[in-house]
């Protein structure tokens, strides 16, 4: 194949939506309330009803809060709700607004979701945004600085894309492992699908 044609802009939306379609979606069918919740560990990072948290620092701007701040040493156990709040707003959501025009989006500005289908649905709004935001770009786009909205404004919009896409492969797949652990450890779930 001449990389001369290849299309890169497919190419790197089709390593998400593959893995996507073919791997982490099913896994997260089904996903109930008790596992979007569930604490493996006391303590746990999570989405949880405004005024019950007990962490320094909570951020959100509806009924649920998701722990923010500090960042404890070692790094906090976080929950399957702590793990799609942060896709969904500190990847995604706030990309979405930066880079593609989408609603302005925070940690402190979220309505963080209250159950898993909410998440879920949240989840997939956002990722529409993103790769329609990506395939926008062309070829061209994605060789343009990414700007002052990031770390390095320097790079090209392609090494932003792969980032988002290796964030999405690996909290996802952690939300995946926290399913197994949650269905072997609850006696009432086990034999259960996922």
């Amino acid at each position: 194949m001449d990389a001369d044609k290849l299309d890169w802009n497919w190419t790197l939306r089709e390593q998400w939506e593959v893995h996507w379609k073919h791997q982490l979606r099913a896994r997260l069918e089904g996903l109930t309330d008790d596992e979007y919740f569930w604490s493996p560990v006391p303590d746990a990072w999570s989405v949880r009803p405004r005024g019950s948290s007990t962490a320094p620092v909570q951020a959100g701007a509806g009924d649920f809060t998701i722990f923010a701040a500090p960042q404890p040493v070692p790094a906090a156990f976080t929950t399957i709700a702590w793990r799609l709040g942060h896709v969904i707003v500190g990847v995604l959501a706030a990309r979405n607004a930066a880079h593609f025009g989408a609603s302005a989006a925070s940690y402190e500005s979220w309505e963080y979701a209250g159950s898993a289908a909410t998440a879920l649905d949240q989840l997939e709004a956002q990722l529409d945004v993103w790769l329609a935001g990506v395939r926008s770009l062309g070829d061209a786009g994605l060789r343009v600085p990414i700007g002052e909205k990031e770390p390095f404004p320097e790079a090209p919009m392609a090494d932003l894309v792969l980032h988002i896409h290796r964030e999405l492969i690996h909290h996802l797949s952690e939300v995946c492992l926290l399913r197994d652990l949650y269905r072997h450890t609850n006696p009432a779930t086990n034999g259960a699908t996922l």
